[in-house]
């Protein structure tokens, strides 16, 4: 199989695995184009607003995208893309038959109404004392903690969360228990001969999957042609927020708090 390589900036050979050397420094994903958010935007009143409203705060029969999961852990569009084409027919919503382009517009336009809204919400003042939001039990939370909740087989409050509770504010420590920031995520990729790479994953969609592997290059392959396995290492904490009761999350809150 022939590779495709960069040398002196000339691509050399073409093939079905491209591999051609990436810049070791990563940056934050850059802002939708203006332009894709509002086609979005028109796409979403078009297909999603009934339920979910235009803006989408939630609707009579839809519950609000600013605070779901799935768009909240998106990193690539594969995960809305996947909720749009197959529907949630337990819940009442159908799939939908929408190009790749309508798609891409729709998750643009989420992304834009996620960042406004994070925006706005570390803007404003929480009335009162923060202290307010510590309305849990932090036994009860330690026992979450360490029981139902399994957080303890990752996480120890004599190391990595070892004074957690004076580094951040109630109002930041429960956003990050909520939502905690987005982690790279390795790839493991088996050819159809056998051959593995394994490295940083880059791009996921239901056709192409790339990857930065340990010596910088990047490699790409078509889905279907490659065996793929994804290690999510904020798979517990997707998990848990379809766990989590209102006592559990103030309960952790209050544990958390108190690791000092």
């Amino acid at each position: 199989m022939t590779k495709l390589i960069l040398k002196s900036g000339l691509l050399l050979a073409m093939g079905s695995v491209m591999t051609v050397w990436a810049r070791q420094s990563r940056t934050a994903p850059p802002r939708p184009p203006a332009e894709a958010v509002e086609r979005g935007r028109a796409q979403f009143a078009q297909s999603c607003a009934f339920c979910h409203g235009p803006n989408p705060n939630g609707g009579t029969h839809g519950p609000s995208l600013i605070r779901s999961a799935v768009v909240r852990h998106d990193e690539n569009g594969d995960l809305i893309a996947a909720v749009i084409r197959e529907g949630r027919p337990d819940q009442g919503m159908p799939p939908m038959v929408l190009s790749q382009s309508q798609v891409s517009d729709i998750v643009a336009f989420l992304r834009s109404r996620v960042a406004a809204a994070d925006v706005r919400t570390a803007n404003r003042p929480v009335l009162g004392s923060p202290e307010k939001l510590l309305i849990g039990n932090a036994e009860a939370g330690k026992a979450f903690f360490n029981g139902a909740g399994g957080c303890s087989a990752c996480h120890s409050p004599a190391k990595d969360l070892a004074g957690i509770g004076r580094k951040y504010s109630p109002v930041d420590l429960q956003a990050r228990l909520l939502y905690p920031p987005l982690q790279r995520r390795k790839a493991t990729i088996t050819e159809a001969g056998g051959k593995q790479y394994t490295g940083e994953l880059l791009l996921l969609t239901p056709y192409n999957i790339a990857i930065q592997d340990a010596a910088g290059w990047y490699r790409s392959w078509p889905v279907s042609e490659v065996k793929v396995d994804v290690e999510d290492r904020l798979a517990a904490h997707r998990a848990l927020l379809d766990k989590y009761t209102d006592s559990d999350m103030h309960n952790m809150l209050a544990y958390l708090e108190g690791l000092r």
